[in-house]
């Protein structure tokens, strides 16, 4: 592709690979610890006939560490962004995003 908006269209598939991978990532940081805890925790329970006390338990642990996951990942992925938009500058420092 050649033509006066090529780089445009090659930055909006790093902003598209950027958010698929945010999407996912942060897709798993909630199902997986939540999904684990509901499995331990009902596992448990039956186990030792405590209903519901260790899906209660092992749900806000869960909670918790998708919580501190989350907010490590979106810092992570904050630099990433603005690592993407410094490109997009270097490339057509006429259409700045930070113009006003």
């Amino acid at each position: 592709m050649n033509g006066p908006y090529t780089h445009y269209m090659e930055n909006d598939k790093a902003y598209y690979r950027l958010a698929f991978k945010i999407f996912s990532d942060f897709s798993a940081a909630i199902a997986i610890p939540a999904l684990s805890a509901v499995f331990a925790g009902k596992w448990l329970d039956t186990k030792f006939q405590t209903a519901p006390r260790y899906l209660a338990i092992l749900l806000l642990v869960a909670f918790i560490f998708t919580s501190l996951m989350i907010v490590k990942k979106a810092h992570t992925y904050k630099q990433q962004y603005l690592a993407i938009i410094a490109i997009d500058e270097k490339k057509d420092p006429e259409n700045n995003i930070n113009k006003v």
